[in-house]
């Protein structure tokens, strides 16, 4: 069992709202959040599997933290932009975290996924971080390669916030998972929105056993996939991007899923 404390705090720290239990926590929030809010979790446990929801309007998310106190910031401004219009909105939200049950640490599934990421490393994976993000805005930051959101059609504020590169030849992303895992296939969703966009005619992928795939791919809005031999790591990044010889200077990101299977199960 473990022991959760959940907590949202104003700019000050002050507790606005707090609950504790074994196995879940939860709460419902019954105002409008403000400027300097945010959610707070506190465990005396590390390397943890749970189900985590900061906000009905994201939708749980399975992650893995790794230190006692995790700490989430409330968006607001331009940070909002590439969350749904109905996140963090209103006067009344509902929060908890959960253990996660044997079933779901032992299934196949997405290891990238985290609608929860924020743009530092909190002790909550997976987390996504690039050597670049196009001039610093938000919907062009890593975290968006993992929020679950794969439509590629467009650009700018939500759903089409992607990981958008600047321009820069040397630009890598990586997504850290926090624990070894194995994995066998990968899909990137690059964005397609042509003719603004370019976009990549090969990449690599670098793991965190040492081993690399250079990878071909096409002008597609559809997903690029590709599988391999079975690799235990903790990281994945992707980079050595070559741009296709088309017009525009702008490929990007929408999406990246890392399957596979959780070794500590």
């Amino acid at each position: 069992m473990a022991a959760f404390t959940l907590q949202i705090l104003d700019k000050d720290n002050k507790i606005l709202c707090e609950d504790s239990g074994e196995d879940y926590a939860g709460i419902v929030y019954q105002q409008s959040y403000r400027e300097g809010d945010k959610i707070r979790i506190e465990t005396p446990q590390q390397n943890l599997y749970v189900i985590w929801q900061v906000d009905d309007g994201l939708g749980p998310a399975f992650c893995y933290l790794t230190r006692e106190s995790v700490s989430y910031e409330i968006p607001f401004g331009e940070k909002k932009i590439p969350y749904s219009p109905k996140a963090f909105s209103g006067d009344r939200h509902y929060l908890y975290i959960r253990t996660a049950r044997e079933e779901e640490i032992a299934g196949y599934r997405n290891l990238a996924l985290n609608v929860n990421d924020q743009h530092e490393d909190t002790g909550c994976f997976p987390h996504a971080w690039a050597n670049v993000e196009t001039r610093g805005e938000s919907v062009f930051a890593a975290r968006n390669a993992i929020d679950g959101i794969c439509e590629n059609r467009g650009h700018g504020e939500w759903p089409y916030a992607s990981w958008g590169i600047n321009m820069q030849d040397d630009a890598r992303i990586q997504v850290d998972l926090g624990r070894e895992v194995e994995v066998d296939r990968i899909l990137l969703y690059t964005r397609a929105d042509f003719p603004h966009d370019n976009w990549w005619r090969q990449v690599k992928l670098s793991f965190s056993d040492g081993s690399e795939i250079v990878w071909d791919l096409e002008k597609s809005t559809a997903a690029h996939e590709i599988s391999f031999e079975k690799k235990r790591i903790t990281w994945v990044c992707l980079h050595d991007l070559i741009k296709a010889d088309d017009p525009s200077p702008f490929p990007a990101l929408s999406q990246m899923e890392i399957y596979g299977y959780n070794v500590d199960r």
